[in-house]
């Protein structure tokens, strides 16, 4: 029985290759990648390195054996047809006989555009007849701190949210619940909606970001509108940049807000607070 996780040298994809190396024989892995050469430091970890793309089916051919476990991540490019995409490991999962196949999905309650591919694919994996496990992650802190340079420049952090909150959790949570559910039982079926343990509001997160960096940050609220443009002014393609912008929409009304405990569950322990991923942003 194998561990295959496609996606590999994504962000969250690495950190789950990382963390399976950490409880399972090197062997049992294998990280699905486009390029080799950015798996080579799994590779030196004794992982095993498939080259397949979403986009090329035939990539897929023999890649899965029967009885493994697999780790469909998302496809990223947003403007492209996700579904048809993940279709594709689908069927090559259906046609090996794996034992199980988890989906990186997102929040049931979601309503925004951004969620249409998940709910797509998550029709296509119910309708395969492969045992499945919607992972359905909320939102990551990353999506705030990764790029903290324009708030601390503009000393202000801008959404559309209104007075909206969100149940973030670190990208690293996330991925721990992701090989709990690999290396686990009793999983064949089930959905999880996954999420911090603590929802915060964009005040919040910016007095969080003055307390830390000793400045005034604010929060900025603007239209949807105004958000597409300043998001299309950074250079996001405009289609791509109202999918983004629509998000906020959601999260005005509460639909990235997560209390079902499954993530903290899952992984064993208290999701990793807000302030913690900040201070680590601040540090790099």
């Amino acid at each position: 029985m194998g561990i295959i996780v496609t996606g590999a040298t994504g962000k969250l994809g690495r950190l789950v290759v990382e963390q399976l190396l950490e409880k399972v024989p090197a062997e049992q892995v294998t990280a699905v990648v486009r390029s080799a050469g950015k798996a080579a430091d799994l590779a030196e970890r004794g992982a095993r390195i498939a080259v397949a793309d979403y986009n090329a089916p035939e990539t897929f051919d023999g890649l899965f054996a029967a009885g493994d476990k697999v780790l469909l991540i998302s496809g990223n490019e947003v403007a492209n047809d996700r579904v048809a995409q993940h279709r594709v490991v689908i069927d090559a999962a259906k046609a090996a006989g794996v034992a199980l196949l988890a989906y990186t999905s997102a929040p049931g309650t979601l309503s925004a555009a951004l969620a249409d591919d998940h709910r797509g694919t998550e029709e296509a994996l119910r309708d395969s007849g492969v045992p499945y496990v919607l992972l359905r992650n909320g939102w990551y802190h990353e999506n705030y701190t990764e790029n903290l340079a324009p708030v601390l420049a503009h000393h202000a952090v801008v959404a559309a949210a209104g007075e909206g909150r969100v149940s973030s959790a670190s990208r690293a949570d996330y991925a721990a619940a992701a090989v709990a559910v690999l290396t686990g039982e009793g999983h064949a079926n089930a959905t999880y909606e996954l999420g911090g343990d603590v929802a915060w509001s964009f005040a919040e997160y910016a007095a969080e970001l003055s307390r830390q960096t000793g400045e005034t940050i604010a929060y900025r609220r603007v239209t949807v509108e105004e958000l597409t443009g300043i998001l299309t002014g950074a250079g996001i393609p405009e289609p791509v940049a109202a999918v983004l912008a629509g998000v906020d929409t959601s999260i005005e009304k509460g639909e990235l807000v997560v209390d079902s405990g499954d993530l903290s569950r899952l992984i064993g322990r208290p999701t990793t607070p807000l302030a913690e991923a900040v201070a680590a942003a601040l540090a790099n």
